[in-house]
């Protein structure tokens, strides 16, 4: 079972990158998946801050293969690859809903982020292990964020700008908390603090001064916070 589970995990992360291509892709969610359509939602990101999941793919597939080879047993990998099965288990066909029914795509991101985090936090450090991973949970809890930033105004639940606000917040809270707890590692807050200057990109190319600045303000606190615990933990 410990020999299975790395190719497991090879093999879903090898299912998750291909995911995109066996499918037919996904673009964002559009005004008409939603009953309260919008012209334009403030917590999504530029559109070339996206192009982060092709490390995202290239480097899950090339750690897992790296532990496939080299650390098919390791007690430190072992812990590591369940939480990670989980969520890449997940994503495999999150495309697919995604692209039908965004609300339960945005419920799925959720135990996505939550058991990619979990990965992260058991991961052992290195170039093949924390740093993929750590990357590909950062993203995932912006993705999460930007995730119900669309789809409650799209339910009508709440006003746009009110959930951009409300989403920025949450996830500003969990990267503080992950980013303290494995400050070792950068990969994780680095793909925040991406998703969060898309974001600002995005809102001043709008206009929306209000939501650069609150994006902003989250950059300065989660690189303070960085900062402060790396020196701390010296």
């Amino acid at each position: 079972m410990k020999d299975a589970l790395a190719l497991i995990t090879f093999a879903l992360a090898l299912a998750f990158a291909a995911a995109p291509v066996l499918t037919e892709g996904f673009r964002g969610f559009t005004p008409g998946q939603f009953p309260v359509p919008s012209d334009r939602w403030p917590v999504v990101p530029a559109g070339w801050a996206f192009a982060i999941w092709g490390v995202i793919y290239l480097w899950l597939v090339a750690g897992a293969a790296w532990g496939l080879v080299r650390a098919r047993t390791a007690p430190a990998w072992q812990a590591m690859r369940a939480p990670l099965c989980l969520s890449l288990a997940i994503g495999v066909p999150w495309i697919w809903v995604a692209n039908l029914q965004p609300a339960a795509a945005a419920v799925m991101l959720v135990f996505m982020a939550a058991t990619a985090i979990a990965a992260f936090l058991k991961a052992p450090s290195g170039p093949w292990a924390a740093w993929p991973v750590g990357l590909y949970a950062g993203w995932l809890s912006a993705a999460t964020a930007v995730a119900f930033g669309v789809v409650l105004p799209g339910q009508g639940v709440l006003a746009p700008h009110s959930a951009t606000f409300a989403a920025l917040a949450g996830l500003l809270g969990a990267a503080l908390l992950v980013t303290w707890r494995r400050s070792d590692v950068p990969s994780y807050a680095a793909a925040v603090l991406w998703a969060l200057w898309g974001v600002i990109v995005a809102n001043m190319t709008a206009g929306d001064l209000p939501v650069s600045f609150a994006a902003a303000l989250g950059m300065v606190a989660l690189i303070t916070v960085s900062i402060l615990r790396r020196r701390e933990m010296q």
